[in-house]
């Protein structure tokens, strides 16, 4: 008995080496960038051997690749949550409005996604292939409300990759073109929570227009937090 509770110790002790390690090198990721991160620099800051860390994961892009297979699992739940959460037989305008601004308010919140992405596309087409959906699983979704969409107003389609890109555009700039974001608004305020309520606006005001939604079905909320689900990432 007493080997089979140390046997379960010891995995359950392994499995939180192993996330310390993804949440470490994940942080140094997104702060250094890949090429500038080696594993030994990970194992200092994580506080585990070197050895450790090879034993685990095998080379720093097999720990790149597990981090983008979490946040991967991460985004395709969220985006469940965010389509769980919306109200039954909703016009198909107001649910695609409703799935872009609250993403964008997630990833206004968690920078790490985004981060990442940028940093991959300044590496080889492997990294950045292997981090966009390499399911496919968040385009079939993302894809099946425009689909919706479109046969609802077949006089103004919307092209699913424009608001994708925009919502890249809107979330790349706020995590690190920040110093610019809170210029844009110091004569008003210097927090940075109501300046990234500000930004989304931005975006909210962009989506209610191009999707047509009725002015009273627009979202106004006091804070981004409104609009972010509780819902932990591995890392």
């Amino acid at each position: 008995m007493i080997e089979r509770k140390q046997g379960r110790r010891s995995a359950q002790d392994a499995v939180k080496t192993k996330a310390d390690i993804l949440r470490v090198a994940a942080n140094m990721f997104c702060e250094l960038g890949y090429e500038r991160v080696s594993l030994r620099q990970i194992s200092e800051r994580a506080g585990v051997s070197h050895s450790l860390i090879r034993h685990h994961f095998g080379s720093k892009e097999k720990i790149w690749y597990a981090i983008s297979d979490c946040l991967q699992e991460f985004m395709i739940g969220y985006i469940h949550t965010i389509i769980e959460n919306m109200p039954h037989k909703l016009p198909a305008n107001e649910k695609m409005y409703i799935f872009a601004v609250r993403l964008l308010a997630h990833m206004l919140v968690s920078k790490q996604p985004i981060q990442l992405i940028a940093d991959a596309v300044r590496q080889e087409d492997a990294l950045l292939d292997y981090f966009v959906d390499k399911s496919g699983k968040i385009q079939a979704v993302v894809d099946a409300i425009a689909d919706e969409y479109n046969q609802e107003h077949p006089q103004t389609p919307i092209n699913v990759w424009e608001i994708k890109w925009q919502m890249i555009m809107y979330a790349h700039g706020a995590a690190s073109l920040t110093p610019f974001m809170l210029q844009t608004w110091s004569e008003e305020t210097d927090d940075i929570e109501q300046c990234l309520l500000n930004h989304w606006q931005m975006f909210n005001k962009i989506m209610a227009h191009r999707l047509q939604v009725d002015p009273d079905k627009v979202l106004n909320p006091k804070s981004i937090s409104e609009l972010v689900y509780a819902k932990e990432c591995a890392l």
